[in-house]
């Protein structure tokens, strides 16, 4: 169902940048298991870009899910309301939401410029690189949310 809304829509960017993730981390694992188990030789940079490739990974995909509407949500009471309720208990949720996650991005920024001067010990990359997935993740989350929000508000659909 993914893959036939993806070849539809033609690929979207961050369903690329998934999919490249994805195949990054398999690739750098794998490489990471060869020469271990191979070769004999321990590579440290492979278990540390794997991680932060991970972290991407980790945090792009909650965006996406985002933007597919797929995350975990417990219905039971929203279904036993009325379509006025819904929306407004729609509205309150997605506001909380939106609240929480610009709080969020805020201080993931903070934390990012704390720690723009720290390097990691075996990839040399700035530890920037991988923390500032948070604030892509993020902001992405946040541009979905009003994206669906906004929506709503315009077709004045049932949520």
């Amino acid at each position: 169902m993914i893959m036939d809304d993806m070849i539809k829509n033609k690929f979207q960017p961050l369903e690329i940048t998934l999919c490249i993730l994805l195949i990054a981390i398999v690739i750098i694992t794998f490489i990471q298991v060869l020469f271990r188990y191979v070769f004999q030789l321990s590579l440290a940079w492979t278990e540390e870009l794997a991680r932060f490739v991970f972290l991407w990974l980790a945090s792009l995909s909650i965006a996406y899910a985002f933007k597919l509407k797929s995350h975990f949500a417990l219905t039971f009471l929203i279904d036993r309301m009325n379509d006025g309720y819904k929306r407004i208990l729609y509205f309150i949720v997605n506001g909380i939401m939106l609240i929480f996650l610009i709080i969020f991005v805020w201080t993931a920024t903070e934390y990012n410029l704390s720690v723009i001067s720290q390097i990691g010990p075996s990839t040399g990359l700035s530890m920037f690189v991988p923390y500032s997935s948070l604030i892509i993740g993020g902001l992405l989350m946040i541009y979905y949310i009003l994206q669906d929000v906004l929506k709503n508000i315009k077709n004045g659909s049932e949520v």
